[in-house]
């Protein structure tokens, strides 16, 4: 079964994500998820500075804002997609994760199946 893993990355004060996992963790944990055959894809997002947030109004108008909002405390980084056996595997990956340290952690969803 294939499970999206959302990685959150814990903020400071001042709005900088914290943490100390260094992109040779990342490398080796990519690897290790490659080299066991669950790794589907995945990707690091761009500085979150750089996201805005579309809704559409009840007249049909889209809506523009800036995001993530200022008085968020997390931000989301990245995601994997893996396919294993069940939850609790994806869960096992997930705590590997170097997101999931230094405040950081994971949010692990199945994906739904729609008969494909």
């Amino acid at each position: 079964m294939k499970y999206l893993m959302l990685i959150n990355a814990s903020l400071d004060a001042e709005g900088n994500p914290t943490g100390c996992s260094t992109p040779e963790d990342w490398m080796l944990f990519d690897k290790s998820m490659k080299d066991a055959g669950v790794h589907v894809g995945g990707n690091s997002l761009a500085d979150f500075t750089t996201a805005a947030a579309v809704r559409v109004d009840e007249r049909g108008e889209r809506i523009v804002t800036d995001g993530p909002f200022a008085e968020s405390r997390e931000v989301l980084g990245g995601y994997f997609v893996v396919d294993v056996p069940d939850f609790d595997v994806a869960l096992d990956w997930a705590a590997h994760c170097p997101g999931a340290r230094d405040g950081g952690h994971i949010v692990v969803r199945p994906l739904a199946s729609y008969g494909d």
